[in-house]
């Protein structure tokens, strides 16, 4: 392309549009500045420094110059929920949606954040009626997850159902597994009245709905056995196997005990043997060893427990061998053996616990709904030395 002499008048024009256009969007921005208040920036340096109490009473001043700052409305009620002033976050969001002026979008985000209060509140019929009523907006999945927090806190496991089902269809990720445990805590409602019948009703519908649910085998299981049926709770239990083997530990007792009962127990015992050659447990192994011991004798156990370590060399395993030990070694030895066995489990006694995956809670015995944080199914079924966290 060769040089034009009338190029030269089009770069000169090019740069005075670009000036121009540069000088009217500061002039917008200088304007917009002025217009906010002072307080405003005071504010934002105040949230900049981590001084939320300042930063508050700076933006409530703003509030009070200009009432239309919605935005400002939200993050000051927001700010008051979260510091636990939950009367201060209720007349802001209330002052919202009472306002004639909001548009549609803005009122349903203030119905919402006004739901949230009453559920901080403890106002939990309050904030049912609003979660309901915002479930067709854009605000219906966190509703329903919220309505979901709620129906836990009252253990209204039927509604906590419907909300779990609904959730599904509107996330299209399934709350089957959540939706079991809800019906686990139905049957053992009903279990603790004495209704057997309507707990079996519930404990097939959270296998229907989840049929990895081994909570819900377990309690059949418990329910056959209560009643005698010892084959009919043998056969669920060993379903255990299929449906997650990790659980296995949790029903060996049970079997083992049934096969007793049952005046098989050399049955059950080479049954758990056959599960811990497969699938390694600590408890599964205290099982096999208190099977082995009572009915083959102390070397037999002793032997056991040997090959396990060999296997799967753990401390909690060397505090059991040393366990079996004693049971073997003669009265003037036993004083070494038994103060080697102390130092050891004193050591194992942490590793000995279960561990919540979700807040790290710490328990010595196994729970499907962790007491600190209300996870459910958070706990693995392992000790903490199986899992590999450290203490």
């Amino acid at each position: 392309m060769e040089f034009e002499p009338w190029m030269l008048l089009v770069f000169p024009l090019f740069f005075g549009m670009g000036w121009l256009a540069a000088r009217i969007d500061i002039k917008d921005l200088l304007s917009e500045s002025h217009a906010l208040p002072q307080s405003y920036f005071q504010g934002l340096n105040f949230l900049l420094n981590e001084q939320q109490d300042k930063a508050i009473e700076a933006f409530i001043e703003v509030v009070k110059v200009d009432p239309q700052t919605v935005e400002l409305h939200f993050a000051l009620g927001s700010l008051f929920r979260r510091r636990g002033e939950v009367d201060r976050a209720l007349r802001m969001h209330h002052n919202l949606v009472d306002r004639a002026d909001l548009d549609n979008d803005k009122r349903q985000q203030a119905i919402f954040e006004l739901a949230q209060d009453y559920l901080k509140a403890g106002i939990l019929d309050r904030a049912e009626t609003l979660f309901r009523e915002l479930e067709k907006t854009p605000y219906g999945k966190p509703s329903l997850e919220f309505l979901l927090e709620l129906f836990q806190k009252e253990h209204d496991w039927l509604k906590a159902i419907e909300v779990a089902q609904r959730l599904s269809v509107v996330s299209g990720e399934s709350h089957g597994k959540q939706a079991s445990f809800f019906y686990c805590e139905l049957a053992s409602d009903e279990i603790a009245a004495g209704d057997a019948a309507a707990a079996r009703a519930h404990l097939q519908q959270a296998l229907e709905v989840c049929p990895e649910a081994v909570r819900a085998s377990m309690m059949l299981g418990d329910l056959a056995a209560g009643e005698g049926k010892l084959e009919e709770a043998i056969a669920i239990w060993k379903n255990v196997e299929a449906q997650d083997a990790q659980y296995l530990p949790l029903v060996a007792e049970r079997l083992l005990n049934a096969y007793r009962d049952l005046e098989r127990e050399a049955e059950g015992i080479a049954l758990l043997r056959g599960y811990l050659t497969k699938y390694h447990s600590v408890d599964l192994m205290n099982v096999v060893f208190d099977g082995v011991l009572k009915n083959e004798g102390s070397s037999a156990a002793y032997q056991l427990v040997r090959e396990e370590l060999q296997r799967n060399p753990t401390l909690i395993g060397l505090d059991k061998l040393l366990e079996a030990r004693l049971l073997e070694v003669p009265m003037e030895r036993r004083a070494d053996v038994e103060l080697v066995k102390d130092l050891v489990h004193k050591r194992t006694r942490n590793l000995a616990s279960y561990h919540c995956g979700h807040c790290g809670f710490k328990a010595r015995q196994f729970y499907w709904h962790c007491p600190a944080c209300q996870a459910w199914d958070s706990y693995p079924p392992r000790r903490t030395e199986e899992t590999g966290i450290q203490i």
